[in-house]
């Protein structure tokens, strides 16, 4: 099987050629190679900006794919280049989406593939009008694309996701033994797929006619609140986790800089059902665990010296958190003075 990736360094499209690799298929890689590139040898690359239209189809004008998958796009403008490049010219075209197509307060939990588009953000109603216009491509003219939905996806390469706050100086406070904020009151749900998971989902569907005209999600299926989230963190990295609970609305007024996705994402239970593509193909769901991929995510970040809280940058934004703590607890005691004053009266 030859597959070609629109992308093809990131986290996800990274672990999925490399699988793919390993097993002995063909995989061509297309991307501006600005980009670190951490595949093993064996992986053919064809330089160029998707976003230069006229350029990409006619790069591709005179050859042929088992499988695309387009791991960039983020403008319907894009996907429709992608439409008209590879019609005709491929068995199966696989448009990477996002969960946040149905972001915000959802009908059901966990969330199914039939769940109504509502994003919230930008993201991911552009997201949305990208599988609109592949559906209505396999629908009017037999384009067969095959759309999946990751969540949280994270694992060596990248960082481990924060619900508020800077990627990974929470990781030094943990192992500081210093408060860390958290968002309401941590009980909001969230799950979390190492990519070695996610990319086993995408492979499983490749070549598979079932998932023609599909929407599948791909995504943890350990349930877990921010709470345990935070707190198997620490316990990885020998630390531990003292919450600092604060309202997410006055996270937003007092940093909204680190608190934009809690708008979005992080505020909402954040759980899906993945029935669907184990139904459909031979995935058998998650089989790493959310501590064993921080154990593995955290020594990655480790050989690559960035978990250093020595740089001034970093320590500024400890110190930021410091502060908002400090702020946010003199406010409760006045509030409880105030509370206690008012009673005595």
């Amino acid at each position: 099987m030859h597959v070609l990736f629109i992308g093809g360094t990131g986290l996800i499209s990274t672990a999925i050629a490399r699988q793919l690799l390993e097993a002995g298929h063909q995989v061509t890689l297309f991307n501006r190679g600005k980009s670190e590139n951490r595949l093993p040898a064996g992986a053919d690359v064809i330089q160029g900006d998707r976003k230069d239209f006229a350029a990409f189809e006619a790069t591709f004008a005179d050859k042929t794919f088992d499988v695309v998958v387009d791991m960039v796009a983020f403008h319907p403008d894009e996907s429709a280049c992608a439409a008209r490049a590879f019609t005709g010219r491929t068995a199966q075209f696989i448009h990477c989406s996002t969960v946040c197509v149905y972001s915000g307060p959802v009908s059901q939990i966990p969330t199914t593939e039939t769940e109504p588009f509502h994003s919230i953000g930008n993201y991911g109603k552009n997201k949305i009008a990208c599988e609109e216009l592949l559906m209505r491509e396999h629908e009017n003219n037999g384009f067969p694309v095959t759309i999946m939905r990751p969540s949280h996806s994270y694992g060596e390469g990248g960082a481990l996701t924060r619900s508020f706050g800077p990627a990974t100086g929470f990781i030094h406070r943990l192992r500081q033994n210093q408060p860390t904020i958290v968002q309401g009151d941590g009980n909001s749900l969230w799950a979390s797929c190492h990519v070695d998971d996610v990319a086993r989902g995408f492979i499983g569907v490749m070549g598979n006619q079932k998932c023609l005209g599909e929407a599948y999600n791909i995504t943890g299926e350990e349930w877990m609140t921010w709470n345990s989230y935070y707190e198997q963190v620490a316990e990885v990295v020998g630390g531990s986790f003292e919450a600092v609970h604060i309202p997410t609305d006055v996270l937003r007024e007092a940093a909204p800089d680190w608190a934009n996705g809690t708008h979005e994402i992080f505020a909402w239970p954040s759980i899906f059902d993945v029935s669907k593509i184990k139904r459909d193909t031979d995935y058998a769901g998650q089989t790493i665990s959310w501590r064993q991929g921080v154990e593995r995510t955290v020594a990655w970040l480790e050989s690559q010296g960035k978990l250093s809280a020595d740089e001034s940058e970093e320590a500024q934004k400890l110190e930021r958190e410091d502060r908002l703590i400090t702020s946010w607890r003199e406010q409760i005691e006045e509030l409880k003075r105030q509370a206690n004053e008012a009673a005595s009266h």
